[in-house]
């Protein structure tokens, strides 16, 4: 595009404020939002929000996706997933979790899991990735469902057993480890990312960044540094990219009502 680009981290409240800021933006093109699940978890989790998850921006692209990775402490006594819901069924509510915070992408995750395999855990929320993992791989915490990029390393490192994997298939960066759906529980949570931007940009800016960041998508050297992750290139229209944003926004407001998710 001839252009430079200045990446502004900002975290917080569950992405809202990052997502606020993009939002608001003018609709020029040029600012954009990478977001990912968080993006549509906000609407059933914060009641204030002060922007409209569908109505105050247009969908670009999804960029990648990938699986979550449920892992537990070696400590804990399993190896597999059934082990696991055994052995949380013969002690309800008595192995922890660690998640990224209350009502977290990643809490949210672990609480449809044990909704889908009947398994009561006790939660410990964490301010983010970083804490979380620390005091799973501390042995602090018990298990933790864990986004790929941060469990990967701690599990290869033996630091972390893997169990399982979300996604609907195994990746390339945890071959021997099965998804959650081959031991028998319709269980799939995407870990994907994506890029959004602002209501009212031009439809010819988001047709032209679509196909730019398509091109990106589909090289081998991005491929090759997201799969190291767990991760896979997405790509596609922003029409898919919507579809997938409306879907989720209303599976995750289904598991925030069934396992009663609220905000301290």
């Amino acid at each position: 595009l001839g252009q430079q680009f200045i990446v502004e981290n900002r975290g917080g409240a569950g992405s809202t404020i990052g997502s606020e800021l993009a939002l608001k933006s003018p609709p020029d093109g040029y600012t954009l939002m990478v977001t990912s699940g968080s993006f549509t978890t906000a609407p059933s989790l914060y009641r204030n929000l002060r922007y409209d998850t569908l109505n105050d921006m247009q969908p670009v692209i999804q960029t990648e996706d990938g699986p979550y990775v449920v892992t537990v402490h070696p400590s804990l006594p399993v190896k597999t997933i059934k082990e696991l819901v055994a052995l949380a069924k013969s002690r309800p509510g008595k192995i922890n979790f660690a998640s990224t915070g209350q009502g977290g992408i990643t809490h949210l995750a672990t609480e449809l899991l044990a909704l889908r395999t009947g398994m009561k855990l006790m939660h410990i929320p964490y301010k983010g990735t970083g804490p979380a993992i620390i005091d799973t791989v501390s042995g602090q915490c018990q298990m933790m469902v864990a986004a790929s990029a941060a469990a990967v390393p701690h599990v290869k490192s033996g630091r972390l057993v893997a169990l399982a994997v979300s996604f609907p298939k195994r990746v390339a960066a945890l071959p021997d480890v099965p998804t959650v759906m081959e031991s028998g529980y319709k269980y799939q949570v995407n870990n994907w990312h994506g890029v959004i931007a602002p209501r009212n940009v031009p439809k010819p800016i988001i047709d032209k960044l679509n196909a730019e960041i398509n091109k990106i998508v589909k090289t081998p050297d991005f491929a090759k540094r997201i799969e190291a992750e767990g991760l896979v290139p997405a790509g596609g229209t922003s029409d898919e990219f919507l579809a997938l944003i409306k879907r989720e926004i209303t599976e995750w407001g289904e598991v925030v009502k069934a396992a009663h998710v609220t905000l301290q």
